[in-house]
C-alpha cells in the first residue's frame, strides 16, 4: 500500500461520513414531519456502509500478492455507502387532539426520530470525518518528509 492508497482510503471515509452527516441533518430537519408523499409520518433514515469491494472477483485480497492481474495502483481498501434505508421502528405516538393529523383517539403519528440519538450520531460522524482528515494530513506530511530526504 503506497502513500496515495492511504489517501484514497481516507478519502472514501470522508465521503461516507459526509453522507452520514447529510442524512442525519435530514432526519433532524424532519423531526416534526407528519405528512410525506408516501403517506404517514417521516421515517428516520439510516446509511448502510460496507467495505469497498474488489472490482475483479478473481483478484487476490492479499496486498503482497503480485500474481493477480488487478491494477496495482487501485486500492482495495476503504468504505462505501451501499444504501440509505428507512428505520423500521414504530412511530412516536403523541397525544394532541387539536393536530390536523390526529387520529380518532387524538394521537398523532410522529417520526421515529430521537433528537439526542441523532446528535450523538452526528458527533460520531464528525469525529470520524476529522480522523480521516488527520490521516490525509499525516500521509501528506510523510510524503513531504520523504521528498526532503531524497533532496538531501
Amino acid at each position: 500500500m503506497g502513500m496515495y492508497d492511504s489517501i484514497e482510503v481516507s478519502a472514501s471515509g470522508l465521503s461516507a461520513e459526509r453522507l452520514a452527516m447529510d442524512v442525519i441533518a435530514n432526519n433532524l430537519a424532519n423531526v416534526n414531519t407528519t405528512r410525506t408523499p408516501e403517506g404517514g409520518a417521516f421515517k428516520r433514515q439510516l446509511v448502510v456502509f460496507a467495505q469497498k469491494q474488489e472490482q475483479d472477483p478473481n483478484a487476490s485480497l492479499d496486498p503482497l500478492d503480485t500474481s493477480s492481474d488487478a491494477d496495482p495502483g487501485k486500492s482495495r481498501d476503504g468504505v462505501e455507502a451501499v444504501g440509505i434505508i428507512s428505520d423500521p421502528g414504530p412511530d412516536r405516538m403523541v397525544y394532541d387532539p387539536t393536530h390536523p393529523d390526529a387520529d380518532a383517539n387524538g394521537y398523532v403519528h410522529m417520526p421515529n426520530i430521537d433528537v439526542v440519538k441523532e446528535m450523538v450520531d452526528m458527533i460520531a460522524a464528525s469525529r470520524a470525518y476529522q480522523a480521516n482528515v488527520t490521516a490525509i494530513s499525516e500521509s501528506r506530511a510523510m510524503g513531504n518528509a520523504a521528498m526532503n530526504l531524497l533532496k538531501s
